[in-house]
């Protein structure tokens, strides 16, 4: 038996993880999907005062209060960022990591300063129509989401934290030590996480790609499940 803890990425919560969840748990695993603060069903919790050093918590704190150890770890998108952060501040905790299409930023960089554009449509964005701090959610048509779903996914996202992507990680190193890590790519659209893959093959870490949208435990839970149980 395996715990599993999966985490988000930006606009997302637990709800985008039930079909892997449930594959998963009818495996006999353990599966924790927490919901960042401010985001989902806690979006009742949004503030200027919710950034990323809120979401490494959130994570940091389920693993101390739920005891948890010799997990697998899993990142989605803008998750990578705070997993990575987990991962730095607990490795003795930490048995496997997964990076699912997701940001992998060096300790001094931000989430956004890996877009194209440095993050500067997000935050027009959040001037326009956050009030400066929050961005608004981008369609499910940008993440290639599945047809089925495309709407579902619309009224799920939330707006998310704008200094939390703006935010610089801070990081040891040690988040580069297990001897397990992993990058899935989502290859199915035309997204910004290449470049993590790459790098995911010079440090020799393990490589996968699933032929969906970047919402990949949306567009192909199966598969995602089945490379999680084969990989970790």
């Amino acid at each position: 038996m395996t715990d599993y803890v999966m985490i988000h990425g930006a606009w997302h919560g637990s709800w985008c993880w039930k079909r892997v969840r449930d594959l998963l748990t009818a495996e006999g695993h353990r599966v924790f999907t927490p919901t960042l603060t401010g985001l989902g069903e806690r979006c009742h919790l949004l503030s200027r005062d919710v950034g990323l050093d809120t979401h490494i918590m959130d994570v940091v704190n389920l693993l101390i209060w739920e005891d948890l150890r010799d997990i697998v770890l899993i990142g989605h998108s803008y998750g990578g960022t705070v997993v990575r952060h987990v991962v730095d501040r607990l490795p003795d905790r930490v048995r496997s990591l997964v990076y699912l299409d997701a940001s992998i930023p060096e300790d001094g960089k931000s989430t956004l300063d890996y877009l194209p554009d440095g993050g500067k449509r997000y935050r027009e964005q959040a001037l326009a129509h956050g009030d400066g701090w929050k961005v608004p959610p981008d369609p499910a048509s940008v993440f290639a989401v599945n047809a089925a779903d495309a709407a579902w996914v619309d009224r799920q996202c939330t707006p998310h934290p704008l200094s939390s992507i703006e935010a610089a990680a801070r990081l040891s190193g040690a988040c580069d030590g297990l001897a397990t890590i992993g990058y899935i790519l989502a290859r199915g659209w035309d997204g910004p996480f290449r470049q993590f893959y790459e790098l995911a093959a010079k440090r020799r870490w393990w490589r996968e790609e699933l032929a969906c949208g970047h919402d990949a435990m949306l567009d192909m839970p199966g598969d995602l499940a089945a490379l999680l149980l084969q990989r970790t």
